[in-house]
């Protein structure tokens, strides 16, 4: 789209925002729960434009800043043996446990490396037969599938000696837990594109039917989360609740089959833990028990407890939407990104990295 064409059209649909607003009864809250939404409404300057009374909220969209502490202790625990090899992604090097990070064990001799996918930890299982290779399988339904993937195509090449240690998360019960709680206030959801690429809309289908609570799929350019906006306006102002798609090129309505079945294959729900929510019923995945040897917990069981934000940090309130980083008393002081406290700061899509990045955000739209 041209870019003289693209600030008409952004220029439009915020007026339109602000139209919807004047003829709001109350000030409305609506909640992103997906960290590249959340980069790209910083990016664009997209809060500054909306009028007083419309307040966008980031949820716990970003899958390594609601890991617990607990997960990357025991990542760090095996990757301190000196028969294992952790592959992972590299926005988990930086993220802190309770005492240290990944990359404090690698400056200790563990063999930590990155990876592009996890299908790429094949190679590193198929040339280091001698060593366990562990993949840290972090991610919400987006990722699920391809790690899935990964241990049918080892169960298949006949590899014994490669394993995950699962923290994957299910976005549905997560939003379940935040509209039972009575510190969250929402008016409506800015769904996740990516997430319902694999699993199309009919799991958002809830918040209708339980809460009366309006949600619309948006895409990930500036345009498109507008328009998603204007969509989620025109409802609360109308006092409706549906599910709308505003990514319909992208998401169809019963997702993507194979990701569904390749991750159904493998993992089964289970309960899991959420950095500041705490243990959320089915919420997570592990692996079902035909795939129990490619679980490193089940081969290796760890006893290590739950930990808790460090003092200071406000990480589990800042995903839940309670406060903004700038209400934390550790943000741009002492938790920076090359020193972060808490995992917010660390990851790309977290909330805390897009308000040290781009401040209070640029006016990109609109003028």
């Amino acid at each position: 789209m041209d870019k003289a064409v693209e600030r008409k059209l952004a220029g439009e649909l915020v007026n339109e925002i602000k139209r919807l607003a004047g003829r709001a009864d109350r000030h409305l809250r609506f909640m992103e729960v997906c960290g590249t939404h959340t980069v790209s409404i910083f990016r664009a300057g997209i809060r500054q434009l909306l009028p007083e009374n419309v307040e966008l909220v980031s949820g716990p969209g970003c899958p390594v800043c609601v890991t617990p502490d607990d997960y990357m202790d025991k990542a760090i625990t095996y990757a301190l043996r000196a028969d294992t090899i952790i592959t992972t992604f590299g926005d988990m090097l930086k993220v802190p446990g309770s005492k240290s990070s990944l990359m404090e064990a690698k400056t200790q001799g563990a063999d930590i490396r990155i990876v592009y996918s996890p299908m790429d930890s094949l190679n590193v299982a198929r040339e280091n037969p001698d060593k366990k290779v562990i993949f840290l399988a972090v991610g919400f339904e987006t990722t699920a599938p391809t790690a899935a993937a990964t241990v049918l195509a080892a169960k298949q090449a006949g590899l014994t000696n490669l394993y995950m240690l699962s923290a994957q998360k299910l976005v549905p019960p997560v939003m379940h837990a935040l509209l039972n709680d009575p510190e969250v206030h929402v008016d409506g959801f800015l769904l996740p594109g990516h997430v319902s690429v694999i699993t199309g809309t009919e799991p958002f289908q809830f918040l209708v039917d339980e809460y009366h609570m309006p949600g619309v799929v948006a895409g990930f350019e500036p345009i498109q989360i507008l328009r998603a906006l204007v969509r989620l306006m025109q409802q609360a102002v109308r006092g409706e609740a549906r599910i709308e798609n505003e990514y319909e090129d992208v998401v169809k309505p019963g997702g993507s089959p194979a990701a569904q079945r390749a991750t159904d294959e493998v993992y089964e729900p289970a309960d899991a833990g959420w950095r500041g929510i705490g243990i959320v019923p089915k919420s997570g995945l592990r692996m079902r028990e035909k795939y129990a040897a490619f679980d490193i917990e089940r081969l290796i069981p760890l006893d290590i407890p739950m930990g808790r934000n460090k003092p200071g940090c406000r990480c589990g309130e800042v995903l839940r939407g309670i406060v903004t980083p700038k209400e934390c008393p550790l943000f741009a002081k002492a938790c920076v990104p090359t020193h972060a406290i808490g995992p917010c700061m660390v990851s790309v899509e977290g909330v805390c990295a897009a308000w040290y990045k781009y401040g209070q955000g640029r006016f990109t739209y609109g003028k």
